[in-house]
């Protein structure tokens, strides 16, 4: 759900996840270690999280 719900941002509101971080005061590190964690990560190419 959180993969979706970030997809969704960086889609629509957001061109890269260090803005969405900043914008609403989440830690990237966090987040990237929690998507990596379900084998995830993040694209910057593409601007969304892919399953590895």
């Amino acid at each position: 759900m959180l993969v979706s719900w970030l997809n969704m941002k960086l889609r629509d509101q957001y061109d890269s996840l260090d803005r969405l971080c900043d914008d609403l005061d989440l830690d990237r590190e966090a987040i990237l270690a929690t998507v990596a964690s379900n084998d995830y990560y993040y694209d910057k190419t593409n601007n969304q999280m892919k399953q590895k």
